[in-house]
């Protein structure tokens, strides 16, 4: 497979084929911040899922898909964070809001990386949250305990 040349449809079939965790039972690791990865099997092709959060900033965090080649390489499919910074493109100007990061084709092609754009979101507001709408998002299963966060309750008062 080459990443460098995978259209759009290619990078959501992706993100989106059926994908089986073989470590349930992954436990953190302590790094810059804590760490966790989730290894997914479909066949001939791996993917890798891994959780970060800052240890002295909630809303630091962030939640990734990725794909790995046989030699090591990875692309990240998607990437779900945290509201801990501001994120500009040409498209969207996030500020300090939780956001999705999609691979596209363009950014690929313009030699971005491939989950440079994103948008915000309001689905989640914790790492669990965004962990669960990944799971659901990308059909992964094997991972039992994934629950939603709860909703704000003040989201839609003006």
């Amino acid at each position: 497979m080459n990443f460098d040349a995978l259209t759009d449809d290619e990078l959501n079939h992706l993100r989106t084929v059926s994908k089986l965790v073989s470590n349930p039972r992954a436990k953190w690791k302590e790094k810059p911040g804590h760490q966790l990865n989730y290894l997914l099997d479909r066949g001939s092709q791996s993917f890798d899922i891994y959780l970060r959060q800052n240890t002295l900033d909630a809303l630091d965090f962030s939640c990734g898909l990725l794909i790995i080649k046989p030699d090591r390489t990875s692309l990240t499919l998607c990437r779900y964070n945290g509201s801990s910074h501001l994120h500009h493109d040409s498209h969207c100007h996030i500020n300090y809001q939780f956001h999705i990061h999609l691979a596209t084709e363009l950014a690929i092609l313009s030699g971005k990386k491939p989950e440079h754009f994103a948008k915000p979101t309001n689905r989640y507001t914790t790492l669990r949250g965004a962990l669960y709408c990944l799971v659901r998002d990308c059909s992964v299963s094997g991972l039992e305990k994934t629950i939603p966060d709860e909703p704000d309750l003040f989201d839609n008062i003006l």
